[in-house]
């Protein structure tokens, strides 16, 4: 019985102790202060529009300009939701390390058109959002004129969008200009005449006709002569010399 006794009063000792020493731990590494920040973006991203050096001053920006801060007193979840609500960033996680690091990881927003209204330039990305020009770098993307209404804004950003993911237009279609009447003229990198899409209807089904025209003109020296290529009529692609 007296055996017993003490191999229970044993394992308590045990788990005491245990416990005394991962709560000291735990109580020295979040008072640790933190040594520096740690930047990475996901996929590999070129084109940057934001820097390590952009997103590490926002942070310091944020901890009250200052890194010389106890771990323990950085709200992440607050630091993620400033990351996330920047003009530049799609989507950031953050977290410290035992190291005493703060790590953000970013996803970036991806520009796909510069758009250009009035007094407004700026880029719009994949989901149409208006996001700010980079002091870094420059995105090479179509230049966009003109004005569309946000109800009708889902059927260019269609458009734009499979521009910049078709390999073909990415690297061929240089420009849109959108009409007070909505209709919209594309520019080619390669030759001079324009493209009539028209409204941004059938979007994918005009493209394709596009291509399937182009890739067969292109053949023919008479390519070089045209001023218009009409796409506006989905049966057909009509040109004009």
């Amino acid at each position: 019985m007296k055996r017993f006794k003490w191999q229970n009063i044993r394992i308590v000792l045990i788990v005491l102790l245990m416990v005394f020493l991962y709560s000291f731990s735990s109580k020295r590494n979040n008072n640790r202060i933190l040594k520096g920040v740690n930047i990475s973006f996901v996929d590999d991203q070129e084109d940057m529009l934001i820097t390590n050096e952009m997103v590490n001053n926002f942070l310091t920006q944020k901890l009250g300009g200052t890194l010389s801060i106890e771990k323990d007193k950085v709200d992440l979840q607050t630091l993620e939701i400033a990351l996330t609500g920047h003009d530049m960033i799609e989507k950031a996680e953050v977290f410290s390390t035992i190291d005493g690091f703060l790590n953000a990881q970013i996803k970036q927003k991806t520009p796909i058109v510069r758009y250009t209204s009035g007094n407004t330039m700026c880029y719009l990305d994949n989901k149409g959002n208006k996001m700010p020009l980079s002091e870094s770098f420059s995105a090479r993307v179509p230049l966009v004129t003109g004005t569309f209404d946000d109800k009708d804004k889902d059927g260019y950003v269609l458009l734009f969008n499979e521009i910049y993911n078709d390999d073909f237009l990415k690297k061929n279609i240089t420009g849109a200009k959108i009409s007070p009447a909505g209709n919209v003229i594309l520019s080619s990198r390669n030759y001079n005449y324009k493209i009539i899409f028209g409204k941004p209807v059938y979007v994918e089904k005009k493209l394709e006709n596009y291509k399937a025209f182009f890739y067969h003109a292109v053949k023919d020296t008479l390519i070089t002569h045209y001023k218009e290529v009409n796409v506006m009529f989905t049966e057909q692609v009509v040109c004009k010399k």
